[in-house]
């Protein structure tokens, strides 16, 4: 099966100033496209050549895992930005976030700690556990949380490319200002 790079569900410069065109334009058409292209390269002729992604998060090493694990965790984050959208979810999401944070704003505060303080490229995550509680993961580099069994809910890039052209070396301004692009109705669909 040969995966396509997925369209963006906004226009270019839907996300301005948080996250501007330019960034948009090369972040998706050319970081997340090559992400795309080399799994398809990579996949031919292997046992992976017909899987579904999520097979090939969870059962892949090396590079063929590392384009996977990319091409799936840069769709999951694209698609889950809107600006004109809630500030804070509402309904069973919000009230697992009360429950596994104690409130919507100290969970905002260790998420954005957690992206923050993860050292070079990677993500900072809300998952849910399989015992049905919230968590905040950093991974590496590509790594999933769906290879240990969670369910993805939220995710911030912490790799530069996600904004430097916007922010230059100032993460932590990104990860304050990546709150006013979420789309809740989204997210709160993930859990």
């Amino acid at each position: 099966m040969a995966f396509e790079l997925p369209e963006l569900p906004y226009a270019y410069d839907a996300l301005e100033p948080i996250i501007s065109k330019k960034t948009l334009e090369f972040h998706h058409d050319k970081h997340h496209a090559a992400y795309v292209n080399n799994l398809n390269n990579l996949i031919k002729g292997t046992e992976f050549e017909n899987a579904d992604i999520i097979d090939i998060i969870t059962k892949s090493e090396g590079g063929i895992f590392n384009n996977a694990a990319q091409v799936w965790n840069h769709t999951f984050y694209f698609d889950q930005f809107g600006k004109d959208s809630a500030k804070e979810p509402k309904g069973p999401l919000a009230d697992a976030i009360n429950a596994s944070f104690g409130s919507f704003d100290e969970f905002k505060e260790k998420f954005s700690a957690a992206a923050k303080t993860l050292f070079g490229s990677g993500w900072a995550w809300l998952v849910k556990k399989n015992n049905g509680s919230l968590d905040i993961v950093q991974t590496s580099n590509a790594a999933n949380p769906l290879a240990e069994g969670f369910i993805p809910i939220l995710t911030c890039d912490v790799w530069e490319h996600a904004y430097y052209l916007d922010y230059q070396n100032k993460r932590p301004d990104y990860i304050v200002n990546f709150w006013d692009i979420i789309n809740w109705d989204i997210v709160s669909g993930r859990y």
